[in-house]
């Protein structure tokens, strides 16, 4: 696929060095692709695991429930605590886990791809050997950390759902890194009801920022490898 992709960019068949490079990118992400989706299949396995012996109230004493519960308390108890604060069954916890189990999943291979295409961007142009290259690779940088800024407001709307204190030192990090943007739409934009928007405006404006991009500095350039 990569070497179809690299080919199709070029106009013709991609020098070896390129091909290789962009087939070893590929390789990486289909890997961490590949990893993430096992480890979610993996903790969901284990989830549904805990919660049918909960509902055949096998012996927790036993090795088997024993272990299972270990494994999974560092996802479940956090979920019961920020239900209950809310006032929530508790029961819910195994379900709420595996939906959280997704997302992060999601928000890793996507982060993944962020890197990695603005790897293979910037490599791409830097063998292109066409004019304007400079402006390209400025391009492709702007564009790949616009993506994970958009993947930053996300984490932090997922984090303030889940009540994580600033005192956390990835709450802490995220907060201070998406405060610039976050903090004036917040002032501009009014609540909806009891509801904060500003997180889905600042998508809108980050998604605009990235066609601005991919329409001025990335014109004639391809913008997605992966």
């Amino acid at each position: 696929m990569a070497r179809a992709s690299c080919a199709r960019l070029t106009g013709g068949t991609p020098g070896p060095p390129l091909r290789f490079i962009m087939t070893v990118i590929a390789l990486l992400y289909s890997f961490i692709t590949w990893g993430v989706t096992a480890v979610i299949v993996a903790a969901i396995l284990l989830i549904v695991l805990r919660s049918l012996y909960n509902y055949m109230d096998v012996n927790p004493f036993k090795w088997s429930p024993r272990t299972v519960r270990r494994v999974t308390d560092a996802v479940i108890m956090p979920v019961r605590r920020v239900l209950i604060a809310f006032r929530i069954d508790p029961k819910a916890a195994p379900l709420i886990a595996m939906i959280l189990i997704l997302v992060v999943g999601y928000l890793v291979v996507q982060v993944a791809a962020s890197i990695l295409n603005t790897l293979a961007g910037i490599l791409f142009a830097l063998t292109s050997g066409r004019v304007g290259t400079p402006v390209a690779i400025i391009g492709y940088v702007i564009f790949g950390l616009l993506g994970l800024y958009t993947l930053a407001i996300f984490v932090r709307v997922i984090f303030s759902l889940l009540s994580v204190s600033y005192a956390n030192p990835a709450m802490r990090f995220l907060v201070r890194t998406t405060e610039p943007l976050m903090g004036p739409l917040r002032r501009m934009v009014p609540l909806v009801g009891m509801f904060d928007i500003s997180p889905l405006v600042a998508f809108l404006v980050l998604w605009l920022c990235q066609s601005a991009v991919a329409a001025t500095l990335l014109r004639d350039w391809p913008v997605r490898f992966l």
